[in-house]
């Protein structure tokens, strides 16, 4: 199973090492103007020989985990139109812009743009700044939903293999609530005027 993770972020190449120690087979896909001799990018691309342009990251993966800044999707979405993504597992980790109708136009402009693709929602409680967003490592679990009941078995095991608790939160439709989540844990911290970023944790009684 080869993993792709577009975007070049720090949640990307956090979740990509991760995955790497995990054992698995990682590609990195991002824009064609990334600086990919940044420190620890450059020394992935040495180790592992493992970052190329979304397409050809899209094409070399069976699971596909999308972690982009906002601003990028739509070029990710182009290059999912122009590949065969039939039967591939897309996991959206990115949250839009706050919206108070809590439209949810990533994951909608995914859909689209892939629609033979099974398409979850997950990790995007992390954040694109993932790990500087919990210094303290307090983040043990991430929600995760989609429709496709036998592969969210899959995902499940996936986010599990790293150590996350996998929280099971419904059909597709429900993927702007996980994005509330996020979005309120931001307004928070903004409210709060201090360095701290603030966390949700589910408990069941």
């Amino acid at each position: 199973m080869k993993l792709g993770i577009l975007g070049g972020t720090m949640l990307a190449k956090t979740l990509g090492k991760k995955y790497l120690e995990a054992g698995l087979s990682v590609v990195f896909g991002v824009r064609s103007d990334f600086d990919t001799e940044a420190s620890d990018w450059k020394n992935l691309n040495r180790l592992h020989n493992r970052i190329c342009p979304f397409d050809s990251a899209i094409i070399q993966s069976e699971i596909i985990l999308i972690c982009c800044e906002n601003q990028y999707l739509p070029e990710i979405s182009e290059a999912l139109k122009t590949v065969d993504v039939e039967g591939k597992f897309i996991i959206d980790c990115t949250n839009a812009n706050y919206d108070k109708m809590l439209a949810n136009s990533n994951t909608e402009n995914i859909v689209q743009a892939a629609p033979k693709a099974f398409i979850f929602k997950a990790f995007n409680n992390l954040g694109i700044d993932y790990p500087n967003s919990d210094i303290l490592g307090i983040i043990k679990e991430t929600y995760f939903c989609g429709d496709s009941e036998l592969e969210k078995i899959r995902v499940k095991r996936l986010i599990e293999l790293i150590g996350f608790r996998a929280i099971d939160a419904g059909k597709m439709d429900n993927a702007p609530l996980l994005e509330a989540f996020y979005h309120l844990s931001k307004e928070i911290s903004w409210n709060k005027k201090e360095h701290s970023n603030y966390h949700f944790k589910l408990i069941s009684a």
